[in-house]
């Protein structure tokens, strides 16, 4: 009641003044200018005093509107952030690996399958984008147990671990890293040295877990001195469940006829060229011989990822964008009902019912503009915290950042419509005589 005293105090003093006087002329300017519609600037004075007339009741409005801009601005963020550590991994990982390894199905009807050349990696080292190669052989040690010596691991009988060759350059193919120790290399593959190096899980099943002291495993009756522990691959898991000898030593002692499969570790973005030259470079006369499994394009991968994180946390952003905009249509439709008299004095002095809905429109824009600028900043600020502490690199949309506040003013009209209308639909007799 008091704001309705107010506003028609000063609609009297506006309008005060005798014929000609400059108070009468601007009062015939006003008269004009309500007949034609409030300015924009009026009307934006109107809609800022009535949003500002209730501080405590703008900040719980805008809250809604804060949280459902910073959970979308956020949960995208953080998706796309998300989607290239994926992809960065991928690219680090599976997009740089290349395997190459006989096909049977393969070569031209009537050759003989072909064989994997045991120089195939310094075939293959020569093309330009190969940064690692090595091969990889499974072999058949019939019924023999490997174990430790006896009574220190608890086993006697043995262990049925698997027994694996490979050439020196395997382990940096694969990307392996030594937890005790050190690699074989190319001297021990050329003198058939009978040494391994296992992987964690089969040094710790057979008790192992240092070697200076030169410790040894038997493969059956033979023994072989252990000179590292894998603790890691990223190529082949089953390395580190295995015993690996270099492949000299597996042909004199299991009569190893050919490598299984080449290994190699390509530049990122060379994987699918290097797949193509590489049966022509191990096999020219009948490259068709071999099966070559490579990645799939990147680009491919990225965006599928990508796309999947980005509609999920699109969906959680949409939710929480509904439930701030329900927040401000229903502030604003109480606020209507609040200010019933102060509608119906507007009414009764001139103003049409577009005037009306155009300010309580203007409030939700304002309303929901300010949240949306609000939420960009928590969201900006979750998503560069969260990608802080797990030591990733933020990735935002700068068109999500300047495009939200923007969002959150389209939430606040579409918000503020049916109040707004609702504010319109009041007639000046109903709303004075309810006061």
């Amino acid at each position: 009641m008091t704001r309705v005293r107010l506003i028609l105090a000063a609609l009297v003093r506006r309008t005060s003044g005798a014929p000609g006087s400059a108070g009468s002329r601007g009062s015939a300017r006003r008269r004009k200018r309500l007949a034609g519609g409030p300015a924009v600037r009026d009307l934006l004075d109107e809609a800022l005093a009535g949003v500002a007339a209730r501080p405590t009741r703008l900040v719980l409005t805008t809250l809604g509107t804060v949280l459902g801009i910073a959970a979308l601005v956020g949960t995208l963020g953080l998706g796309q952030t998300a989607g290239g550590q994926i992809t960065q991994r991928f690219d680090l990982a599976a997009a740089t690996r290349v395997v190459v390894q006989p096909d049977d199905k393969g070569g031209q009807e009537g050759e003989a399958a072909t064989q994997l050349p045991w120089d195939a990696p310094e075939r293959i080292s020569r093309l330009n984008g190969v940064d690692a190669a090595g091969t990889f052989s499974a072999l058949d040690v019939g019924d023999d147990l490997v174990r430790s010596v006896a009574g220190l691991d608890g086993q006697k009988d043995g262990h049925a671990l698997q027994v694996l060759a490979g050439s020196a350059g395997l382990f940096d193919a694969v990307r392996a890293t030594l937890r005790t120790g050190r690699l074989f290399d190319a001297g021990h593959d050329a003198r058939a040295d009978r040494v391994v190096v296992l992987g964690k899980n089969a040094a710790n099943r057979l008790g192992i877990n240092r070697v200076d002291s030169q410790p040894a495993v038997f493969i059956g009756d033979q023994a072989y001195t252990v000179i590292g522990i894998l603790d890691s691959v990223t190529g082949r898991a089953e390395l580190l469940d295995a015993v690996i000898m270099p492949n000299g030593t597996a042909k004199v002692d299991y009569d190893l006829a050919a490598p299984d499969a080449l290994e190699i570790r390509t530049q990122v973005g060379a994987a699918q060229l290097i797949a193509g030259q590489a049966p022509v470079a191990i096999d020219p006369n009948n490259p068709s011989a071999l099966k070559v499994d490579a990645p799939p394009k990147q680009g491919g991968v990225r965006t599928g990822v990508e796309s999947d994180l980005n509609a999920l946390f699109l969906l959680l952003g949409a939710v929480a964008l509904l439930v701030g905009g329900l927040g401000i249509a229903n502030v604003t439709l109480l606020s209507v009902l609040e200010r019933i008299s102060e509608i119906g004095l507007r009414r009764a002095l001139g103003a049409a019912r577009r005037h009306v809905a155009a300010q309580f429109l203007v409030e939700s824009v304002i309303v929901g503009f300010l949240g949306g600028l609000l939420g960009t900043a928590v969201g900006v600020l979750l998503t560069v915290g969260v990608s802080w502490g797990r030591d990733w690199t933020p990735i935002l949309d700068n068109r999500l950042a300047v495009g939200a506040p923007l969002l959150g003013a389209f939430i606040g009209l579409v918000a503020g419509t049916y109040p707004a209308w609702k504010a319109s639909a009041i007639e000046p007799i109903t709303a004075l005589r309810g006061t």
